[in-house]
This record gives structure tokens, C-alpha cells and sequence, in this order.
């Protein structure tokens, strides 16, 4: 990808998220899309080496739009400020967990897993998690899966450029939650509301060529606890 000039309309948007502005820039918004479309499908060919469950998505069924929702929203900026996509076998609307690229000057991630789980699942989650705790530390307390993302907790996911350098969940309550003890040992998994991991980048990872088979160490690294939470999910779609 031409991620500098990618970067670089997104700061100007960022600068200037209007109308007027993006219509006269409109050509540039194309081929910026087209080109980080187009790194979307190397990125899709490369994961499905390792998950083949997604060898069947498409670059549309991924890459969010980049008009703003702003029916609900104080802020009424019709664009966003980043690319992002969301890998997902059952497609990007799903609970399914999945593999999220996300590019925005200064703030730079991956991501994998599952987010915005309904309460029910969340349950389900930590039920199973219970039940097989010893599976699920083997895979989140593993010497390769901390170094990229760390703890529960540890790392903050912000909207605003000061996202943590790494995290493993983006919210957490603040005590057990209803129905499960209070001191049960391993209790910081099951006051997790997501089941998300993520590792910051630079802004210069996407330049070149190697970027792709680095994204793929991160996500290899993550997808054995999305595979855990998938199969609690996966039951309720």
C-alpha cells in the first residue's frame, strides 16, 4: 500500500470534513480507497494460509464505508478519519471474531477477536472460560500471545490517537460480574465485556511489502483465543 499518501488525505480530511472539500478531492479519496482496497485483498489472501474460513470473503464484505453515521451523533462531520476493515467469516455485521486493520495518522492498529458482545453471550464466554480455564490460560498466558498484547486491562482503546501501545479487552467491569464469585481466582478474565486484542503500529508498517507476513504473526498469534470465544458464539448466530 501507498500508506504516506494514504496517511496524508487522511490527515487533510481530518483538517478539513466537508463536503464542499471532499467533493473537490473526490478523485483523491478514490484512489486512496482503491489502493487500500487493494491491500485489503492481499491481507485476506494471506490470513486465509492460516484460516481458511475467510477464504471466502471479499474486499466489499470488509472495508467499512467512510461516510459518517451522524444521525446519533454531537458530532455531525459527515467523514471519518481513518480506513478501517473488519475480516470476519460471518461478515463484518456478525459477533463473529475477526481480524481488524485500521489505518489513521498516528494510530495505527490490528486487531482480532470479538467486541460488542450482548450480555447473554458475554455470560456464555465466561462460563466456558471457567470450565476450561486451564485451555484458555494455556493460550491468553503464553509467553508469545502477552508479549504482543499483554494482560486483561493493561492497555486503554481510545478514539482519540492514545490507544495503548498494546491491550487484551477494551473494557472491563469493575467487579465480578452478576452470578459469578467474587473470588474466583481468575477472575480479571471474566470481568472482560470484550474478548478483543490489539497491537498499535507505526505509522510506516504498511509501506513496502513485508507488512503483510508481519500482520500475519500478530493475527496467528490472536487467533487461537478468538477460536476459544468463536465457539460460544458461534451457537447464538
Amino acid at each position: 500500500m501507498q500508506t504516506q499518501r494514504i496517511l496524508s488525505f487522511l490527515r487533510d480530511i481530518a483538517a478539513n470534513n466537508n463536503r464542499p472539500w471532499f467533493q473537490q478531492h473526490k478523485q483523491e479519496f478514490d484512489a486512496v480507497r482503491q489502493d487500500f482496497e487493494n491491500g485489503i485483498a492481499l491481507a485476506i489472501g494471506k490470513i486465509t494460509e492460516f484460516d481458511d474460513t475467510i477464504a471466502h470473503i471479499a474486499v466489499k464484505d470488509a472495508v467499512y464505508r467512510f461516510y459518517r453515521d451522524t444521525r446519533f451523533s454531537p458530532d455531525k462531520s459527515p467523514y471519518k478519519r481513518h480506513l478501517g476493515a473488519y475480516i470476519s467469516a460471518h461478515g463484518k455485521k456478525s459477533l463473529h471474531g475477526g481480524y481488524y486493520i485500521h489505518l489513521e495518522p498516528g494510530n495505527c492498529l490490528l486487531a482480532c477477536g470479538c467486541y460488542w458482545l450482548p450480555t447473554n453471550i458475554l455470560t456464555s464466554c465466561r462460563n466456558e472460560i471457567m470450565s476450561n480455564i486451564d485451555q484458555w490460560r494455556g493460550i491468553v498466558e503464553s509467553r508469545r500471545f502477552v508479549s504482543l498484547f499483554g494482560k486483561p486491562g493493561a492497555g486503554e482503546w481510545s478514539d482519540d490517537n492514545t490507544t495503548s501501545p498494546k491491550g487484551f479487552g477494551i473494557s472491563m467491569l469493575k467487579t465480578a460480574p452478576s452470578g459469578f464469585p467474587k473470588d474466583y481466582e481468575f477472575i480479571e478474565y471474566l470481568r472482560m465485556k470484550d474478548y478483543c486484542c490489539w497491537k498499535r503500529v507505526p505509522d510506516t508498517f504498511f509501506d513496502g511489502d513485508e507488512w503483510i507476513n508481519e500482520m500475519a504473526k500478530v493475527f496467528q498469534a490472536g487467533k487461537p483465543m478468538m477460536d476459544f470465544v468463536n465457539s460460544v458464539v458461534d451457537d447464538y448466530e
